[in-house]
This record gives structure tokens, sequence and C-alpha cells, in this order.
């Protein structure tokens, strides 16, 4: 708290019984008094214990806490579980749809989370909307109606009711006394987001870069801060005015983060056609970018087999859907073919965006998994996809479609690679990089990846035996569990300077 280290952000919150109010470590403001200060390891356990959130240094803007599985203790597990899955949801799950969605009965979590937080489900869930709520607040000009529905609450005098109770002033009083609300233009919505340091942000942009797919994405290398932009799609969860009963339709748009690594942190832009479901954008951008990594816990297990590479992140995706036709499409062939593939299936059924990106190289949107579903298998192999990959693209699009296979980090990781394997041509590793990848399981290990099992030491003779191999090198990986997916990443890493393409990618 003294040094205000940013390596410790979100990873605990300091209450000052002398103000009333909570902090984050990295908070300018003088330091309190040793014996004012009460600390907590999560936001909802200081609102819990009647403290607010402090106005300068927003709690509401930390990295999330990255909380770790437990592989011993079932109630243990079931209360990080739950922590995730209402750190991840936006808006908020309800207490009963947390259950629900857990498998549990309400009254099991409600004791279960209470013994291992100290705090009630709904307790959690309300912290989670009012700082949602705040940020919306704070950060956006959007309607007081429309933050009120995006935060999770039903009614706008609801909202009013609840926030008035927890922080002791009406919302509009945030906007009005918050740092000042960044600039809204026609078409963008400005904010910042934070991170723990270190961040390697050349080599994640790196990854990207070589995996770019041209009027979807573009990688800025020639700005003084470091920038990556990309188009977006989301199912908005808002039915039209013209038809209270229509379908939830797509929201198409795009996103730009810009790196400014001596504050540790980005400033996002978002468009304007997606300020009805920026919540959802806000958590997709934070796990493309891997902003809620702990380095310091990450490193701490493997810092000793990779050394020096503390700043490395695991890449994530805007969409999961992408990222798994990207997945499937790179199976036994190098980077640059796989991005090849997946740059004629954008250019054949991609959408144009419907607003301009200031970036010119964003114009279009990757197509939805409805729209890979209905084409034809000729169709794919005009533009050189094999049969094969035809069949698991139109599997795969199905399924994403009918909603059986959700590809975010809320989905079930065991019961999605689950299914994910039950596609023909859809083995361990792709199901695992998925996972890696999509569903941010930090655990995820391609052992069958034979650039992986070349940084590992074995030979050629060795992973010409390709069962024996992975057998290898997943006995080897053990000492890395749960960060195995952050292994990977470094292993890839240690290659990228030597003449080696791996044809597992």
């Amino acid at each position: 708290v003294v040094a205000r280290d940013a390596r410790f952000d979100g990873r605990f919150f300091t209450g000052v019984t002398s103000t009333g109010i909570y902090c984050r470590p990295v908070c300018r403001v003088k330091v309190p008094k040793r014996e004012n200060c009460v600390f907590f390891d999560w936001p909802a356990q200081a609102e819990g214990a009647g403290f607010r959130p402090c106005m300068r240094c927003r709690p509401e803007l930390a990295p999330k806490a990255g909380l770790v599985w437990s592989h011993t203790d079932a109630q243990q597990t079931l209360a990080i579980q739950a922590a995730q899955l209402l750190e991840a949801s936006s808006p908020p799950l309800s207490p009963q749809a947390l259950a629900k969605r857990l498998g549990v009965s309400d009254r099991h979590l409600r004791r279960v989370f209470d013994a291992h937080w100290g705090v009630a489900p709904l307790q959690a869930v309300q912290t989670q909307r009012l700082l949602l709520a705040k940020t919306l607040l704070t950060d956006t000009c959007l309607p007081m109606g429309q933050v009120a529905s995006s935060s999770g609450f039903s009614s706008l005098r609801r909202f009013n009711a609840v926030f008035a109770a927890a922080y002791r002033m009406p919302p509009l009083r945030f906007r009005k006394s918050g740092e000042p609300v960044p600039a809204t233009t026609a078409n963008a919505i400005k904010l910042n987001l934070s991170y723990r340091p270190p961040f390697d942000v050349e080599a994640m942009l790196g990854y990207q870069r070589t995996r770019q797919l041209d009027t979807i994405e573009f990688i800025a290398s020639n700005v003084i801060n470091t920038l990556t932009s990309s188009s977006i799609r989301i199912k908005s969860p808002f039915c039209t005015a013209q038809n209270a009963f229509s379908e939830p339709a797509d929201l198409l748009g795009w996103v730009s983060a810009k790196f400014f690594s001596e504050l540790d942190r980005i400033e996002l832009q978002v468009s304007a056609s997606l300020s009805a479901v920026l919540p959802q954008v806000l958590l997709r951008v934070r796990d493309w970018l891997d902003l809620d990594a702990d380095p310091q816990a990450i490193d701490a297990a493997l810092g000793q087999s990779f050394p020096g590479l503390a700043g490395m992140r695991v890449p994530g995706s805007l969409d999961g859907f992408l990222l798994a036709v990207r997945a499937v499409l790179g199976q036994q062939v190098t980077v640059a073919a796989g991005r090849t593939f997946t740059q004629r299936l954008c250019e054949r059924y991609g959408e144009d965006l419907p607003e301009s990106c200031p970036y010119s190289e964003v114009k279009r949107v990757f197509p939805s998994a409805a729209t890979l579903a209905r084409a034809l298998p000729d169709d794919l192999g005009a533009l050189g996809i094999v049969k094969q990959r035809q069949q698991a693209l139109l599997e795969l699009a199905r399924l994403v479609d009918s909603g059986v296979l959700v590809l975010d980090k809320t989905a079930p990781v065991a019961q999605t690679m689950q299914i994910l394997q039950s596609i023909a041509g859809i083995g361990p590793w792709t199901a695992n990089y998925i996972a890696m990848r999509a569903l941010r399981w930090p655990d995820a290990f391609v052992a069958g990846d034979v650039a992986l099992q070349k940084a590992l030491g074995m030979d050629k003779t060795e992973r010409d035996r390709p069962a024996a191999a992975a057998k290898k090198a997943e006995a080897l990986s053990q000492s890395w569990r749960p960060w195995r997916s952050y292994a990977v990443m470094r292993a890839w890493s240690a290659l990228q300077a030597k003449p080696f393409v791996s044809k597992s990618e």
C-alpha cells in the first residue's frame, strides 16, 4: 500500500475505518494509518462491511482477482467457481441463476459461499451490479435507464434505491463527482482499463500480428503507444422497440485498445453501435488482452522453467467462434496457411461494418455461426478447405448457432471440451487450444504440439512417436499446474527466434 505496487492491484482492497472508504493498493491519496486499515480479498467483502468505493482510484477498474481452482476441496472449488462466474457474467447472474448454473441448490450455495467469502451470494451480486453501474456512470454518457438495465437492475427506480442505500448518494452524483467523463464522439466511447505489471505488450501484439486477418483486425507498429483494433460481433440481449417479441439481434462494431505501459492501463475506444452491450464488450476486451492475469502468481510456478518471461500473457479472442474456426483451419498446417484459409472465409461470408472505424484497415466483421452453418460444402471446398475440415466447421457452426456450444469463459470447461471432441476432425490439441484462448482456462495443455515437445527437449526420434511424446509432455507439465496455458505460451516464445515452424498450430 505504501509503495502503491501495481502488481497487487485487484488482489486485495484496503478499507479505511476513519473514512468508511475502500481503495485499491495503487490509490494516490495520502496513505492511511496502519491502525485504520482493514484488508479484504474482494469488493463485496468491503461493501458488506459498510465501506464505499473510493471515487479517486475507483475499485471497479482494478483487474479481476484471477482466482485459481482448488483440486482438493470440493466446497472451496464451488465457492471459487461461483465467484468466477459472477465476475464473468454481464449483467451479473442472480443468486438463483448462479445456483442453477452450478447444479446445486440455492440454499447449499448460500451456505458454502458465505463460509468461504464471508458474504452472501446476493451481496456479491449486488456489489457486482453496483460497481458495473459505477463504471458506466463515470466513464460513459449512457442514459440512466440504460445504465440500470445493463447493470442487471429490473427498473430505474430499483437501481436508484439500491445505489443510494449502498453509497449514500444518488447515481447522478458519480457522474458529476468522479473523474471527467471521457470524450464520446459521434461514433465512439472512450474508457480506461487497468492491468497488473509486468505486461509484455510486444509479445501479445506480435502473436496477434502473425495471425492478423485483413479488414477484420489491425495492429499498429508505428505509433508511440502500441495499438490493436478489431471488429466485433455481440448478440444483443435486448429486443427492438419495433418488435418486443423479436429474437436478440447481432450488434456489429469495433474496438480499439491503445497501451500506456507507464500507467499500467489501456485506453479503450468502442463504437457507439455497441453502447447497448458495453458491459459485455468490456468483459471480452479483458479476456482478449488477458488483462486480469496475475503475473506474480504465474511466474512463481513457471519462472524456474521459463525465466525472464514474467510479462507473457495468453492472448484471448473477442469472438470465441472465430477463434475456434481459426483453430480448426490451422490444424496440421503452418500459421500462415491457417491464416490464409480463415481470410478466405472472411472475404466470402463476412459482413461490412455498419459504421466506420477510425482505423480504415478495419472494415468487415467475421461471419456469424448462423451464416457458416448454412454454407455449402462445395463452396467451402472452393476456398481450398479439405472435406474433413468442411464437416468440422459446419458441425461447429451448427452447435454454436443452436446454443449447445458456448465458447467463452462462462462455459463449463470439461463439458465444452467433450462436445468439441465429439465433432469429427477436432481432437485434444484443438480442444485444448480453444480452451486456452476462448474459454480462458489457465490449465489447458496442448500435449501433442510438436513445437511444445521440442521446447521441452524432446528429440526427433521421440517426437516421431506422437502418443508417447504427448504422454511424456503431459508428465513433464504437472509441476506447472494450474498455469499450463501460460507455460505453453512461454515454450512457444522460446522457439520464436529459432528456424522451426509448428505444424500443429
